[in-house]
């Protein structure tokens, strides 16, 4: 099988990865097509089932961590009242300062799983098959799904005390 060589313009540290960059290239692409193919129509909403399922399951885990006592899940997709479409929510009965930040921003956790994938799947060297498509299909959801969304970011700013000390530590150590 050929091997692609790093271009020569890319930082040495991005060419020691660029087996894992080539991997993860067709599932950003396929990505940015689920994008704006779900802007046409409702149905393309279930390529997003795998990138909402981890949403969902990062807020859920991180509430049960860190005692928001999670009550409800649902990754099932719904219009709100204006117009818009919830792909999936979980609720929580204790979100407080001390727990928002992690509740709200759990979705980021979920960039970590391409990479992790991609690792797995290149672990003995480049032989692509079948399944890595699948996986494509599958991985695609996530870089769409781990940002948090608008809701998400209102639910971590009650936890601002967080913030107000990061800055005051810093303050303190650099003046």
């Amino acid at each position: 099988m050929p091997v692609i060589a790093c271009p020569a313009s890319l930082s040495l540290q991005l060419c020691d990865h660029w087996d894992l960059v080539l991997y993860l290239l067709p599932s950003l692409i396929f990505a940015i097509l689920i994008r704006l193919l779900a802007r046409m129509h409702a149905a393309f909403f279930l390529f997003y089932l795998s990138g909402t399922l981890l949403h969902e399951l990062a807020h859920f885990l991180a509430g049960a961590l860190t005692n928001a006592r999670p009550a409800a899940f649902s990754v099932w997709p719904r219009r709100d009242g204006s117009n818009r479409w919830i792909l999936g929510s979980v609720s929580f009965k204790n979100i407080r300062w001390y727990n928002a930040a992690f509740v709200g921003l759990a979705p980021i956790t979920a960039l970590a799983v391409p990479p992790f994938l991609a690792i797995a799947r290149l672990r003995y060297g480049v032989a692509y098959s079948w399944l890595d498509i699948l996986i494509a299909v599958l991985i695609a959801p996530i870089y769409l799904s781990a940002l948090p969304s608008r809701e998400d970011m209102l639910i971590a700013l009650r936890s601002w005390p967080y913030a107000a000390g990061a800055m005051l530590i810093y303050w303190l150590t650099v003046y």
